[in-house]
């Protein structure tokens, strides 16, 4: 029960973030576009780099917890193959 509650919990709090961090998007794109009419695009490519950054720790986070699941459960097959 506290595992639902919990994963309930955690999903109502994304649900409800995630109307902040799509308003921030029009933030960017207002701060790339008037930089690059001013002629600074230094701005755009960091801005560019750190989506890219943003975008690919999630990827690690989840390559992570896979990588553990998969050992974990490799070392329980061995465990258990000792003991029959």
């Amino acid at each position: 029960m506290k595992r639902y509650i919990s994963l309930s919990v955690v999903s109502l709090f994304l649900l409800l973030t995630s109307t902040f961090a799509n308003a921030q998007c029009a933030m960017c794109v207002a701060t790339v576009e008037s930089n690059v009419s001013s002629g600074d695009s230094l701005v755009g490519a960091g801005l560019n780099a750190g989506i890219l950054y943003l975008m690919g720790v999630p990827y690690l986070i989840f390559a992570v917890i896979g990588y553990s699941w998969y050992r974990s459960s490799r070392r329980d097959a061995k465990r258990k193959v000792r003991w029959t």
